[in-house]
């Protein structure tokens, strides 16, 4: 019977450890480094050379993308990164070479 009492109490202990590590928020700067590496590793988004800053989860997104399509998809990737409540996007449109 001390068997199944020490079994259940581990199991509720790790439980309540997995529950814990469920809750506990992710930092902003956790946040940054995320989303910097899903849009750099986005083919469409081609987020390397965007500016990413994040305050309380509402992360924010600055400089100039290629076209619509590679706007959207910087917001779309970076609103899948686990702990981003909000994006605020802005992205500007135009070519990267010739600065238009």
């Amino acid at each position: 019977m001390s068997n199944k009492i020490s079994a259940l109490i581990l199991a509720l202990l790790l439980f309540a450890g997995v529950c814990f590590a469920a809750s506990k928020q992710i930092s902003d700067d956790t946040l940054v480094d995320q989303v910097r590496l899903k849009l750099s590793g986005d083919p469409i988004a081609k987020g390397g050379a965007f500016s990413v800053d994040c305050k309380n989860g509402v992360v924010t997104i600055e400089g100039k993308a290629e076209n619509n399509q590679q706007r959207d998809r910087a917001t779309l990737v970076t609103k899948k990164v686990k702990g981003v409540k909000q994006v605020i996007n802005n992205l500007t449109i135009g070519d990267k070479k010739s600065g238009k």
